[in-house]
């Protein structure tokens, strides 16, 4: 039997940050940017937001010019070179991201993936939502009784 491959890597910030095509929020971040969609759940050009959340995170996704800000927000978007893998717009991890992509894909048969540093997640993206008063209710009934 071969045993599967791991592989040692690290986040490195990158010179050049990709467009951002998310804007992620986590833990308090993220209670402030469900209120600031609750207050403004459409952009002003009429873009589509997609979004989905779990107990303490916040994926918002959406055109570059669409996404909302708050403090603490931090954006992604996919690897240029494996776009089933999206990352922070700042930081790359110091593997080729193709490898990395297909290690996870062997590991989570969900895709996209976004791959986050802090705290460390893997988040799939394959069930984005439209923005809404009714999904905004929703995650925010989720993490009140959480």
């Amino acid at each position: 039997m071969i045993s599967p491959l791991r592989l040692a890597w690290q986040w490195h910030d990158v010179p050049e940050p990709a467009r951002p095509q998310a804007a992620i929020a986590v833990g308090p971040a993220a209670r402030l940017l469900l209120d600031r969609l609750r207050r403004d759940p459409a952009p002003e050009d009429g873009a589509a937001l997609l979004a989905t959340a779990n107990a303490d995170m916040l994926v918002v996704l959406g055109p570059e010019a669409a996404l909302p800000w708050v403090p603490g927000i931090a954006y992604a978007a996919p690897a240029a070179d494996a776009p089933s893998l999206w990352l922070p717009v700042l930081r790359r991890p110091s593997v080729p991201c193709d490898l990395l992509a297909d290690a996870l894909g062997r590991r989570h048969d969900r895709q996209p993936l976004l791959l986050w540093p802090e705290p460390a997640s893997i988040v799939p993206l394959d069930r984005q939502v439209p923005v809404t008063p009714a999904l905004i209710e929703r995650i925010a009934a989720l993490w009140a009784a959480g």
